[in-house]
């Protein structure tokens, strides 16, 4: 129970807990190991393949997050048991690096840039008018993994800001009044 609760605590301190439990955004994404076993199998021939070369795990684990879109624990138990390492260290790595998720991706990736020319122009609280509506906080997911929220350093288009990407679509000078409109296209 320690071990469980812990690790949603710290996992969830990464995005903002205060604003988790503002949102009750804390919820558990359920990992079925019987459902994914070809995948997990696809995971262990590739760590079987590199577990002896000196400093294997980082692609051992962005090929985890290659194979299922994040890094659930279970899968970080097993890297961890399959390279013969401890768990803590995995779990190090992982943490330590943010190209890594804990959670899983939603169809659709809201990022909202929060570059000083889109963050002057009202980005944060468009970020806050997608998280609202969405129902998570920064960096969450939604329940039916339609739609995950991020926030992310300039993406090169200041000319048209407050910019948002949904996967690959960009919208500029996006206003709060916008943001219903451009998630109906979505639903």
């Amino acid at each position: 129970m320690f071990k469980k609760t812990y690790t949603i605590y710290f996992l969830y301190s990464l995005y903002g807990f205060s604003k988790l439990f503002k949102r009750r955004q804390i919820m558990a994404f359920v990992f079925n190991v019987e459902e994914n076993q070809d995948k997990i199998n696809e995971l262990c021939e590739f760590i079987d393949k590199k577990k002896d070369i000196p400093g294997a795990l980082m692609p051992v684990l962005q090929e985890a997050q290659s194979i299922f879109g994040y890094l659930p624990e279970e899968i970080m138990d097993l890297i961890a048991k399959r390279m013969k390492i401890f768990p803590a260290k995995v779990f190090g790595v992982a943490t330590f690096y943010s190209q890594f998720s804990f959670i899983p991706k939603g169809k659709y990736q809201v990022s909202v840039c929060m570059g000083t020319a889109c963050y002057v122009k009202g980005a944060q609280e468009i970020l806050d008018e997608f998280c609202d509506r969405i129902g998570v906080a920064v960096g969450g997911t939604s329940e039916d993994l339609k739609f995950s929220v991020a926030q992310t350093r300039c993406i090169g288009e200041c000319n048209l800001a407050p910019v948002v990407t949904i996967n690959e679509d960009v919208y500029a000078y996006i206003k709060k009044a916008d943001i219903r409109r451009i998630m109906r296209k979505y639903k």
